[in-house]
C-alpha cells in the first residue's frame, strides 16, 4: 500500500510507462479487433482505460483536465498520445493536491469504505486489468507484444530462447 505520495506517483509512473509501450504498439487496424462477434473492440476498450481516468480521479477529488469525446474513439496514434498527456497530468495532479495525510482519508468508493490510497490502486488496476484484455486482443491482431512484467513470445525468441509454450 502507498504510505507516501511520492511511493504512490512512482507506480504510476512505472505503470505508465507499460502502459504507453502496449498503447503506442497499437495500429489503426487493429483498433477494429473485437473480443467476439458483437463485442466490444480493442480500440473501445483502449480508448475507455484511458479516457477514464480524469473522471476517475475527479471522482474522487482530484481535480484534472477531461477528455473532451469520451464516447468517440480515435485514432491508435491519438489514443496514445491521450494516454501519454492523461498520465502525466494525473501525476503532477496528484503531487500537487494531495498530501502523504491525504492518502489516508477514507471516502465510499463503489459502495466500500476505502483510503485514497486503495482507491488509487483500484484505479492502477483497473487499467492493468484492461491493458491485459488489450494485449490478447493485440496478439489476435497479429501484432508485436511489447514486454509488459517479463518478455513477450518476441522477446523470448529475441533472447535466443524458444518462448514457452
Amino acid at each position: 500500500m502507498y504510505v507516501t505520495v511520492s511511493d504512490l506517483i512512482t507506480e504510476w509512473n512505472k505503470e505508465a510507462a507499460l502502459t504507453q509501450n502496449i498503447l503506442n504498439a497499437l495500429t489503426d487496424e487493429s483498433l477494429k479487433q473485437q473480443v467476439y462477434p458483437g463485442g466490444r473492440t480493442l480500440g473501445r476498450i483502449a480508448w475507455h482505460f484511458v479516457s477514464n481516468i480524469p473522471d476517475y480521479l475527479t471522482e474522487f477529488g482530484v481535480a484534472t483536465e477531461r477528455v473532451p469525446n469520451p464516447d468517440d474513439v480515435p485514432s491508435a496514434q491519438e489514443i496514445a498520445e491521450t494516454f501519454k498527456k492523461i498520465s502525466e497530468r494525473a501525476a503532477q495532479a496528484v503531487e500537487e493536491q494531495w498530501t502523504d495525510d491525504d492518502l489516508k482519508q477514507v471516502q465510499n468508493a463503489f459502495g466500500r469504505l476505502e483510503t485514497n490510497a486503495s482507491i488509487f490502486m483500484g484505479l492502477i488496476k483497473h487499467i492493468v486489468h484492461h491493458r491485459g484484455q488489450v494485449t490478447v486482443l493485440m496478439r489476435q491482431a497479429g501484432l508485436n507484444i511489447p514486454a509488459v512484467y517479463g518478455p513477450s513470445k518476441e522477446g523470448w525468441i529475441q533472447m535466443g530462447v524458444t518462448p514457452p509454450v
